[in-house]
């Protein structure tokens, strides 16, 4: 767990005393809440916005916990990020339904115009790009979630729009 802690980016939020200090507070506030790791890192993620490895190890040391198992939880739930996210997130389910009318096409519509891959943001830091499996809304396949919207029965041509609607727009514009 040492090794986490050495060479720490300065962006890191463990660096940055601001969020140093929320991820103390969200700590100190959960420490002996039962089940204290998953209430912590909920609360990291939606208060900092991602869970770089050395806040995980911290949380770990500070919970007193296995890294194991924190780093389990972070990896295992699609919710929990260990990067930060553009201001607007582009996912695409690949579910079955969507897979098989046409999700993977829409996949490389959209990574050839923003110039990015699945799992990476923009260097504008605007948009991120995601997939996930099965969002319940099969009948209108293939599914794309822009931001909380969920946009049903996306056609490859509907793609710049989406795009353009998120690029310079932030979460707080009625996109």
């Amino acid at each position: 767990m040492i090794r986490a802690f050495e060479n720490i980016p300065e962006t890191d939020p463990l660096v940055v005393a601001s969020e140093r200090a929320i991820i103390d507070q969200v700590l100190e506030e959960n420490r002996s809440t039962a089940g204290a790791t998953m209430v912590v890192l909920n609360e990291i993620q939606s208060r900092i916005g991602h869970i770089s490895f050395p806040m995980q190890a911290y949380v770990a040391k500070e919970l007193r916990v296995p890294m194991s198992q924190i780093n389990g939880v972070v990896s295992f739930y699609s919710f929990f990020t260990t990067r930060p996210r553009g201001k607007h997130t582009i996912k695409f389910c690949l579910g079955t339904a969507c897979y098989v009318r046409g999700a993977p096409t829409l996949i490389e519509k959209v990574q050839e115009s923003l110039g990015i891959n699945v799992g990476e943001t923009t260097e504008d830091g605007e948009v991120t790009l995601e997939v996930c499996r099965c969002l319940g809304a099969c009948s209108q396949a293939p599914v794309v979630v822009v931001d909380e919207s969920l946009r049903g029965r996306v056609h490859p041509k509907a793609m710049p729009q989406i795009i353009s609607q998120c690029q310079g727009n932030s979460r707080d514009s009625s996109s």
